[in-house]
C-alpha cells in the first residue's frame, strides 16, 4: 500500500472516530438536558456542564479539521489559525479536495469557536443562560449539518480511491 493510500485510510479512520465522539457528546448533551437540567433547572452547575459540552463539541470538530488541513497541506496563518482553519474548511480546491463544510455551517461554527475562546479565558463560575440558549440553538442546527458534510466528504474519499 502506498504512503498516500495509507494516509487516506488513516484520515478516513479519524473521520469515523470523530463522528463517534460527536455522537457521544450529543448523547451526553441530551441526557444532561433530560436529567440534570430538568431536575436542577438553570443553575451555575448546569450552566458549567452545558458550557463544557459546547466547548468539547467544537474542540473535537476542530481537531478533525486540523487533521484534514494537514492531510491536504493547507497552510494556516499563525496569528488567527483557529479562524483560518475554520474558513479553509469552506474552500473547494479544484484538483485537491471538496469543501468540508458549507458557508452556513461555517457561520454557526464561528459562534461556537468564539464561545470556546471566551470560555477558555473566563474564570467566573456563572454563565449567561440567554447566551447558552443561543449557542445550544446553533449547536442543534449545526450538528446534523456537520454529520451530513462528513458523509459528503467521505464520498469524496471514495472517488479518490476509485480514481487510483
Amino acid at each position: 500500500m502506498s504512503g498516500q493510500n495509507e494516509s487516506l485510510l488513516l484520515l478516513r479512520a479519524e473521520i469515523e472516530k470523530t463522528r463517534g465522539l460527536l455522537g457521544e457528546i450529543d448523547a451526553f448533551f441530551e441526557a444532561v438536558r433530560r436529567n440534570e437540567l430538568s431536575q436542577l433547572g438553570r443553575t451555575k452547575s448546569t450552566a458549567l456542564i452545558v458550557a463544557q459540552i459546547l466547548e468539547n463539541f467544537y474542540t473535537c470538530l476542530e481537531t478533525l479539521f486540523l487533521r484534514i488541513s494537514r492531510f491536504f497541506e493547507n497552510s494556516l496563518t499563525q496569528e488567527r489559525w483557529h479562524a483560518d482553519l475554520l474558513e479553509k474548511m469552506t474552500l473547494r480546491v479544484p484538483g485537491i479536495r471538496v469543501a468540508v463544510i458549507s458557508e452556513s455551517t461555517h457561520r454557526a461554527l464561528e459562534e461556537l469557536l468564539r464561545f470556546r475562546h471566551f470560555k477558555r479565558y473566563y474564570f467566573q463560575l456563572d454563565y449567561d443562560w440567554e447566551r447558552l440558549d443561543f449557542l445550544t440553538k446553533k449547536y442543534r442546527e449545526v450538528y446534523p449539518a456537520v454529520l451530513a458534510h462528513l458523509d459528503a466528504f467521505e464520498k469524496f474519499f471514495l472517488e479518490i480511491e476509485s480514481d487510483e
